[in-house]
């Protein structure tokens, strides 16, 4: 791992990712926007801000998925896309199976089942099966991010968003901790990141943050954090989505978890322990876009902790977002202090922790990387060799001057003896 983080730093340093014209400072906000497309082909927008680090990572939608020839055109966008990037891309999708399933049998992909059928009877196999199925097929097109599993425990039978549509494991934190952690070991054999969601709980509410405020502060319970405890502690985790939520007793300010820092940095980081990377849900969901304007939403988002933005620009009834809009935000919050330097040196640091982790297509910029490295070590080396070459000749002619001088003085001065004999 730490050999990977050496080599995704030296991007920087060794490949220049367009250094003549972007600095450091624009490279890391970079790192922290996720960003959507409109169609099932390659966006040219999407790939320019891609290639020039402006978005370090993408999501896929069932909108993005050709409709002939699936497997191969969707390979071929993922490799196009990861192609341009300066930096390994994180190429993102929602595939949990059941209703959250981007990738249909329709297109040639394997079936997928809810997590509800797959954690019926506690049956391991069935979740191990239809988790490897899964991670295959991701690995297959070049996607290396699902945000998946759903640990949000099946609390409130009303519940529209995850359990009347069967996106939870179970109504027994511990079951879903267990099921969880088989669906994730499916994932790491082939290289795919796995993303918790959707911390602190949303297994209570009774409402859908796609559409509004959920208000839980009632209806939320402690043991829904047990299965984010219980796989950080079996060292379980790749990342976490945050939740739009809102939970007073939490954060008595009441603020969207996404947006809290108490829920994100005090309870998340400092009391749960996790260091690594946090995404948010979708910053176009209804609710924060109708209750937090943009550049409000960022600045509290990132000061709570979030390191990866997701705008999708797939929210019905929300305005589009472009990347160079959310990057001139943050870059101005950077500049008159509101966000710290050392904050977005913080996400810079856990995503390239997490990018180490990639599959195939990241081994392959790790390589051009390692490649650059040694280059750039062979000619510091020539270079050193040209200049001991250059002053040992210095000195050699030095010294041969020297002594021509030296040979010279003697025989003038015993020329000047003769002349002087002779008188």
């Amino acid at each position: 791992m730490k050999k990977a983080l050496s080599l995704l730093i030296l991007v920087i340093s060794c490949l220049g990712i367009h250094a003549q014209t972007r600095d450091s400072l624009d490279i890391k906000i970079g790192q922290m926007i996720m960003i959507g497309m409109p169609k099932a082909e390659v966006d040219p927008i999407v790939l320019e801000e891609v290639r020039s680090g402006k978005a370090g990572a993408i999501i896929y939608f069932e909108k993005n998925i050709p409709a002939k020839n699936s497997y191969m055109a969707f390979k071929k966008m993922s490799y196009t896309y990861q192609q341009a990037a300066p930096i390994p891309l994180f190429i993102t999708i929602d595939q949990e199976g059941g209703k959250v399933n981007r990738m249909k049998e329709k297109y040639g992909f394997p079936r997928s089942i809810t997590a509800t059928a797959m954690g019926k009877d506690s049956k391991l196999d069935s979740v191990r099966f239809y988790g490897a199925s899964t991670g295959a097929a991701l690995s297959g097109v070049g996607i290396n991010v699902n945000f998946a599993p759903v640990v949000d425990v099946a609390i409130e039978p009303l519940n529209t968003v995850i359990v009347k549509v069967e996106r939870s494991f179970s109504k027994s934190e511990d079951t879903v901790a267990i099921m969880a952690k088989e669906f994730i070991k499916t994932h790491r054999k082939v290289n795919v990141i796995t993303v918790l969601k959707h911390f602190p709980g949303h297994g209570s509410s009774l409402a859908d943050t796609h559409l509004g405020i959920a208000d839980v502060t009632n209806t939320w319970n402690e043991r829904e954090l047990k299965p984010y405890k219980a796989l950080l502690d079996s060292g379980y985790v790749d990342a976490i989505m945050t939740s739009h939520i809102v939970n007073k007793k939490l954060d008595p300010r009441g603020y969207p978890g996404t947006l809290s820092n108490r829920i994100m940095d005090s309870l998340l980081r400092k009391t749960l322990g996790y260091n690594g990377v946090i995404f948010s849900d979708d910053m176009q969901m209804h609710a924060i876009t109708e209750h937090y304007g943009l550049e409000d939403a960022i600045k509290l988002a990132i000061n709570a902790g979030v390191d990866i933005m997701c705008f999708s620009n797939n929210i019905q009834g929300s305005e589009s977002r472009t990347v160079d809009k959310v990057h001139k935000i943050i870059r101005g919050y950077v500049e008159k202090g509101v966000i710290s330097k050392e904050r977005i040196d913080q996400s810079f640091r856990r995503v390239l922790q997490l990018k180490g982790k990639m599959n195939d297509e990241g081994e392959y910029y790790r390589q051009q990387i390692e490649m650059a490295r040694a280059l750039a070590m062979k000619n510091a080396e020539m270079a050193r060799r040209n200049e001991e070459v250059a002053r040992e000749t210095l000195r050699l002619a030095e010294k041969q001057l020297k002594s021509t001088g030296e040979k010279a003085a003697e025989e003038g001065d015993k020329k000047s003896k003769k002349k002087k004999k002779k008188k």
